[in-house]
Parts: structure tokens; sequence; C-alpha cells
């Protein structure tokens, strides 16, 4: 997966799944699998054993992975989730532009 739009940080919308319609912030970002973290979405109780002596075991809930081609970015200054499109600057700066309102992300 070459070129993931979506970096860690982002305010993006969920598109598709359980949690469609949702926003929230992505905390985790796997380019090389083409997968997002979103902060409090895509939970999943998940069975962990005891780990050393600090962790305890038990079910937790885990955020899972979304595929990236399901979230969109949240532009700041239209307030719209968009795709992500790029532009070079004067001094040769790659910048992320929204794609409904051409605004820096």
């Amino acid at each position: 997966m070459a070129g993931m739009k979506v970096r860690k940080g982002d305010r993006v919308r969920i598109l598709q799944g359980k949690d469609r319609g949702k926003e929230g912030t992505v905390t985790f970002a796997y380019p090389a699998e083409g997968r997002v973290i979103v902060e409090g979405y895509n939970v999943a109780k998940r069975h962990q054993k005891p780990t050393g002596s600090t962790q305890q075991g038990g079910i937790i809930d885990k955020e899972m992975p979304l595929r990236v081609e399901n979230v969109a970015v949240i532009c700041p200054s239209c307030g719209k989730a968009s795709r992500v499109g790029y532009r070079f600057d004067d001094d040769g700066t790659k910048v992320r532009v929204c794609r409904k309102c051409g605004g820096d992300l």
C-alpha cells in the first residue's frame, strides 16, 4: 500500500462498519497494511493472558484497526469529510489539501 494519505492525529469520519458516521482521532497508522486505529471505535473483546508481573489478565476491550478506505479525513477549514490531495508550495514542500474546499490539512 503505497502513499497512505491518513496520518496519526488526523480527525476522521468512519464510512463503513458498525461505527459508521462517527468521528474520532487516528491514534495509530499502519501504512504497510493500509490500516488505521481510531480512538474509541471498532472495539472488540479480547482474552488476554497476564504477561510479566505488572499486567492483569482477563477479557479486555481492544481497539481494532480499520481499513484506510473506510475512513475520510475531516477538513479543519470547511468541516466536511473529504478526500486528500497534494500540492507543492513555492519552496517545494509537499502540502496535503482538502479536495472539497482546497484548504490545507
